[in-house]
């Protein structure tokens, strides 16, 4: 199995090409400098995860900027925080200025010149276009949990990108599925058959941050630490072919 084997690279977003985990604990400072106890980044991130996986659930056509607003609201709630609805909203605004990884420009571009590149990502169209801003490229398609009515790891996501890349062309043994969640991809795409790429960027790091922990881990094809690492193996690829 080889990377070259692939006509098209479908991403998740938030973990794998924008630093999501930096973005949430710099949006999130206004509260937390308010609460009266320490809390540890990964205690943040945590606690995210269990937020936004339960609110995405159980409102699954919640726009995300507006979903945050609700995760926003129930942190302030478990912290013994007064905070007002507009404050809250503020912290659903902040997607967009959420940074890329360092290597995720750079990396896309090189893989555009090989690749059909398309996003599956559970944000709304609006947030994801700052992102999209930040990453410099142009993506053959866009799909958002927005444009879906649900959230990874729901298999209506996965269906829904199957489904619109079938009429354009690409066959599911075409596609390898590329991110960094175990919990929001890497389970569902086990269980549609898909090809997957690991982006371990936490690798140097405990536990799954922002993402829920998926119990039995799913499998994976391909495992990097990062963007710049998936690059260099697909050009060992054509080094040697």
């Amino acid at each position: 199995m080889k990377l070259s084997d692939y006509k098209a690279l479908t991403f998740d977003v938030y973990g794998t090409l924008i630093d999501w985990e930096s973005g949430m604990v710099s949006g999130l400072k206004p509260l937390t400098d308010k609460v009266s106890r320490h809390l540890s980044r990964d205690e943040i991130l945590e606690a995210h995860a269990y937020y936004e996986s339960t609110t995405q659930r159980w409102t699954p056509a919640k726009k995300y900027a507006d979903l945050l607003g609700v995760v926003y609201r129930r942190f302030a709630e478990e912290w013994g925080v007064e905070v007002s609805w507009e404050e809250c909203a503020a912290y659903g605004q902040s997607v967009r200025q959420w940074p890329a990884f360092e290597d995720s420009r750079e990396a896309l571009l090189y893989l555009k010149k090989h690749f059909k590149l398309f996003v599956l990502t559970n944000t709304d169209n609006l947030s994801f276009s700052g992102s999209n801003a930040r990453l410099g490229v142009h993506f053959d398609g866009i799909y958002t949990a927005e444009d879906i009515g649900s959230y990874k790891p729901s298999d209506r996501n996965f269906d829904y990108m199957l489904e619109t890349l079938e009429r354009v062309g690409i066959a599911k043994h075409e596609i390898l599925h590329t991110a960094e969640s175990m919990f929001h991809d890497h389970a569902p795409a086990n269980r549609h058959g898909l090809a997957n790429c690991w982006i371990y960027r936490r690798h140097d790091k405990e536990g799954f941050g922002a993402t829920m922990n998926p119990g039995e881990m799913p499998r994976y094809d391909f495992r990097f630490d990062s963007m710049a690492d998936l690059v260099e193996a697909h050009r060992q690829e054509d080094a040697n072919p």
